[in-house]
């Protein structure tokens, strides 16, 4: 990684760590919708990279105080059936990785943008919290695409952000669910051998800006309004969704 792209890798994670701050999520899809458009490394590389950071985001968030604000039981549930899931689309990327990686990130795009749609159609929260299967079902499709591309974010965005319960609690439940995601999928790349090229690790620089700009979205957050901030999450996803899919559809067509 030449400087140049060092400089722009550490632009893309710094805006990604105060998003993540700010809503409880999106880091992984603002650095994996950047980094498959502007190709600064392989799709495994920038995925473990993406998982490490997360889990400095996460770990970072959680020493100030977060994890009292997590909802307990619906974040054991989400593990309990994310955490295998995980497993399973670690090994899906890697059997697919070499000959079906456009199709991947077409498919992981269009299920972003039918999570960013079903958000936007979404007028109110739910009266009641939705029963415990529903986090189980969201769980293992948020486990199966963290596995995949580290970018777990999507289902348990839709479900968290439509149950009634204060916004504090949505953010650092989805952050202890991606913390712990991420630390199953980088015990499986350390466990099989699969850590990317030292060069790749040039990322590793990203880690204080991480740490900086999380700081600074919990020390200054921008003042936006519940309904301002449901309109970010959608369009965050909206566009992240589209960036992964829409190029990823050009190279399918053009094959």
């Amino acid at each position: 990684m030449g400087p140049t792209s060092l400089v722009l890798f550490l632009a893309i994670a710094g805006v990604a760590a105060y998003v993540q701050t700010m809503t409880g999520f999106a880091f992984g899809l603002v650095m994996m919708g950047a980094l498959a458009l502007t190709r600064l490394m392989p799709l495994p590389d920038a995925a473990v990279m993406v998982g490490v950071l997360t889990l400095v985001n996460a770990g970072q968030m959680m020493l100030h105080g977060g994890w009292h604000h997590v909802v307990r039981r619906e974040l054991c549930l989400i593990l309990c059936a994310s955490l295998p899931s995980v497993v399973a689309g670690f090994f899906l990327l890697e059997w697919l990785a070499d000959t079906r990686a456009d199709l991947l990130k077409l498919v992981l795009g269009l299920v972003i943008i039918l999570s960013s749609l079903q958000l936007a159609v979404q007028r109110r929260a739910l009266r009641q919290r939705s029963p415990g299967r529903s986090f189980v079902g969201f769980g293992i499709v948020s486990g199966l695409m963290g596995g995949l591309f580290s970018t777990s974010g999507p289902p348990l965005v839709y479900h968290l952000y439509r149950q009634p319960l204060p916004a504090a609690q949505i953010r650092e439940t989805l952050v202890a669910a991606f913390g712990a995601a991420q630390v199953v999928r980088l015990s499986l790349v350390v466990g099989t051998g699969n850590v990317p090229p030292l060069s790749t690790f040039a990322g590793i620089a990203a880690v204080p800006v991480v740490m900086g700009m999380t700081y600074a979205a919990r020390r200054w957050p921008l003042p936006l309004s519940a309904r301002m901030q449901k309109a970010v999450v959608f369009a965050l996803l909206f566009l992240s969704g589209l960036s992964l899919a829409l190029p990823s559809l050009l190279r399918l067509l053009a094959a």
